[in-house]
């Protein structure tokens, strides 16, 4: 299993920064190989905003957040941080942490309970 716990959201003003965390945690968190950043806003569906494979450090973003939003891994730490810079008003949602596990080939997804950006003037 693993454990799932992001930090970091608040309300913010247009144009301005924060910076997201989600730790991992648990007895199969070594097995992570994936890590992802969702969100949904009210009415809308999950977005996923960016990822990061584990092993070598690729990243993935949604075209929505390309040049503001940067993913990245703490390398000692089961760690990874989404620093979300120019934010508009339309990054207001529920940004949940997601990783993904591999073990003797069986791969199961689990879940952060998530932090609320609200992106106002």
């Amino acid at each position: 299993q693993v454990q799932l716990v992001e930090s970091g959201g608040g309300l913010v003003q247009p144009g301005g920064s924060l910076r997201l965390s989600c730790v991992a945690s648990g007895s199969t968190s070594d097995d992570i190989y994936d890590m992802e950043w969702y969100r949904r806003a009210p009415g809308k569906q999950r977005e996923k905003v960016a990822g990061i494979l584990t092993n070598d450090n690729r990243t993935t973003y949604a075209d929505s957040v390309k040049d503001r939003f940067t993913i990245s891994k703490d390398g000692l730490k089961k760690i990874i941080y989404l620093q979300m810079n120019n934010l508009r008003p339309e990054d207001t949602a529920n940004y949940r942490c997601k990783a993904w596990t591999k073990r003797d080939g069986r791969v199961e997804g689990f879940w952060g309970q998530g932090t609320q950006v609200t992106v106002s003037s």
